[in-house]
């Protein structure tokens, strides 16, 4: 499975830069966003696709104020979302200035009409985000474009999460991936249940990845180790600029951070490995093998008194010891001198 030209299979995890609220209503400010996230290594970045009337309603009943310990409570959600909202004139300028350098770029569409105003950039996936997961009608509709579809579970039960899955195989898109998702702005560290990630996988049989919204970069190491092969993670220029989303994104120094310690996961993870490599040959001059630990004279019965198991491991290997042990030498030995010949007492 592939998202624009990165494999998913071959290529490692694909690190997803989420722009979000975070250009504070300044194209320079996601232009510059982009271009560093490129700069640290991010595989993409993300914009969100909405306006605060495809959304909500501007109403200032109690229903429409946020409440609850948010980071945004006694806003009502039309107020945030028109701070928070990527104006669509931009979209142009930023797909084309992602493209031309070279970093991936594709949008969370938030209702049909966002689908239909996205299409025209081709994006390499489309993303549902976490509380769009039970809007049925948007997963059919985004997944029948017949992209990759990424989809965070974050308040989803799991008959909610098979439903989403069975949707987008209802249309014939069987590239789907499934985040591993806290829908809170932090999330605590003990409400995480990485041990989630393997699950949806095994469950649902997709491609399992976690988007993260815990502070620091301990969790997104820890999802790799479990099988994610996307993280996703809110990225801003610099948490100075502001904006509903700054407390708890990532800087460019500690975005940079993360990956570097993503790269470096990649590397210690490997591969089911048993080979004999020639590193692993060389080591093994410290493995042990059997030496004579005492002159030995022909005729003379190797015992444990003239011949160990010691190091280094250039003589026979330690398990033929027993075939030594009470046999006669059919020659001279000489204290230090390996054993490599077990046919000499056969």
């Amino acid at each position: 499975m592939k998202i624009g030209n990165f494999d998913l299979e071959k290529d490692g995890i694909y690190i997803i830069a989420e722009l979000s609220a975070n250009h504070n209503g300044n194209l320079q400010n996601a232009l510059d966003t982009i271009k560093a996230a490129k700069d640290i290594g991010a595989n993409a970045i993300k914009l969100q696709t909405y306006t605060a009337d495809t959304l909500t309603l501007n109403s200032d009943k109690e229903d429409f104020i946020i409440k609850g310990g948010t980071l945004w409570d006694n806003k009502t959600l039309y107020e945030l979302y028109k701070e928070a909202y990527t104006p669509w004139e931009w979209h142009q300028e930023l797909f084309d200035y992602a493209r031309s350098i070279n970093i991936d770029i594709f949008s969370s569409p938030f209702d049909k009409t966002a689908v239909d105003f996205l299409e025209q950039f081709n994006p390499s996936a489309y993303k549902i985000a976490s509380f769009e997961i039970t809007d049925y009608e948007l997963i059919h509709y985004t997944a029948s474009k017949g992209k990759p579809i990424i989809i965070s579970t974050g308040i989803a039960t799991i008959e909610e999460i098979q439903d989403a899955v069975d949707i987008c195989r209802s249309v014939g898109n069987h590239e789907i991936i499934l985040l591993k998702c806290t829908s809170a702005y932090p999330a605590a560290l003990e409400d995480a249940n990485l041990l989630t990630i393997p699950n949806l996988s095994q469950t649902f049989g997709v491609i399992a990845g976690f988007s993260d919204h815990t502070l620091g970069i301990t969790a997104p190491i820890v999802a790799i180790t479990l099988g994610a092969k996307v993280i996703e993670k809110h990225f801003i220029l610099d948490k100075s600029i502001g904006g509903a989303d700054a407390e708890f994104s990532l800087d460019k120094k500690e975005f940079e951070e993360m990956i570097k310690a993503v790269r470096d996961s990649e590397k210690l993870l490997g591969k089911v490995d048993y080979s004999m490599t020639e590193k692993k040959k060389k080591s093994r001059q410290f493995a042990r093998s059997l030496y004579v630990s005492k002159d030995i004279k022909k005729g003379e019965v190797f015992s444990n008194d003239n011949i160990r198991s010691v190091r280094p491991g250039y003589g026979l290997h330690p398990k033929y010891l027993k075939d030594f042990l009470g046999k006669v030498a059919e020659r001279d030995y000489e204290f230090g001198e390996r054993l490599n010949n077990l046919k000499t007492i056969l």
